[in-house]
């Protein structure tokens, strides 16, 4: 199989105004994609913004009249999907002929999730994971995600899914995603502590995957970057960078992702399933799949 170029975007929303941020999404792709990028990854919570440090004026057994205000305001900035905002990634990712992998803050009713939303090529929307599970004060602002919402999509050039931010820590989730046949794992993320890319090269090294880490860079919200593109076997392919927006880009074979599993198949030939089992509920809600809520 031929090298296939990828790309993944470090840079920062612009929050509470998604018109503004969609707008410079579009610049990103078509600057990625001139590149020659096939793939487009883009960080956490990029459209609808990550409100670092904000506490929402919540404390225990108490919520302030501002801090309701405010999530107001987040609210209102975050997006429908499908939706006016959807259909402008599409047609980006179409203009430009290129997969796009975006973070996002999903409406959905009352309640606002942490996305993952995937668009092929055609425009279409091929996918959304929604983030199973929020880390700390991000349980106050954002819903929690099911097991209907966790896609491994083919590309034509790789298998592509999303595991957002401290989600990869969930040694379940990965084991999932691997189980899925994924081999280019997309890692969006705001983490921008130096041993995150550690966990990044951990993660391409059991799973035998490409990870592809992208992180925000923002001066306003204090969000250091440090995306990186990591290789099946570990290595760096590119970054990590913590210096500023940018744009890392790498060759990669997807054929190497076999060459890993010679020695090493988590869910094959190493996996021991006499001794371990995964069971995973696919199913909307707390449901078991195929039960109506």
């Amino acid at each position: 199989m031929s090298a296939t170029p990828v790309a993944v975007v470090q840079a920062g929303s612009v929050l509470f105004d998604s018109g503004a941020t969609l707008t410079k999404a579009e610049t990103l792709i078509a600057e990625a994609a001139a590149g020659g990028a096939r793939l487009v990854v883009f960080p956490e919570a990029f459209v609808g913004g990550y409100p670092k440090g904000a506490d929402f004026g919540a404390r225990v057994g108490s919520r302030t009249p501002e801090g309701c205000k405010l999530f107001r305001r987040y609210f209102e900035d975050a997006i429908d999907v499908p939706g006016p905002a959807t259909a402008r990634l599409g047609e980006a990712a179409r203009s430009h002929n290129v997969w796009l992998v975006m973070g996002a803050i999903e409406r959905d009713g009352g309640t606002l999730y942490c996305t993952v939303l995937f668009f092929g090529p055609d425009g279409a929307l091929a996918g959304k994971h929604r983030k199973l599970m929020p880390t700390a004060m991000e349980r106050l602002i954002w819903g929690f995600g099911d097991g209907s919402t966790l896609p491994v999509i083919e590309t034509g050039f790789g298998r592509i899914g999303a595991v957002i931010c401290w989600e990869n820590y969930m040694p379940l989730l990965r084991t999932a995603m691997y189980a899925k046949g994924i081999q280019l794992y997309c890692a969006p993320t705001v983490d921008d502590r130096e041993v995150w890319p550690a966990t990044m090269r951990h993660i391409a090294l059991e799973g035998r995957c490409f990870v592809l880490s992208a992180c925000q860079w923002s001066a306003s919200e204090k969000i250091g970057g440090g995306s990186l593109i990591v290789g099946p076997l570990g290595k760096v392919l590119a970054g990590p960078n913590y210096e500023g927006e940018c744009i890392l880009t790498a060759e990669i074979d997807v054929g190497e992702t076999a060459e890993g599993k010679f020695d090493l198949d988590v869910v094959g030939h190493y996996a021991r399933p006499d001794v371990f089992r995964l069971e995973v509920n696919e199913g909307k809600g707390s449901m078991p799949a195929g039960t109506a809520l």
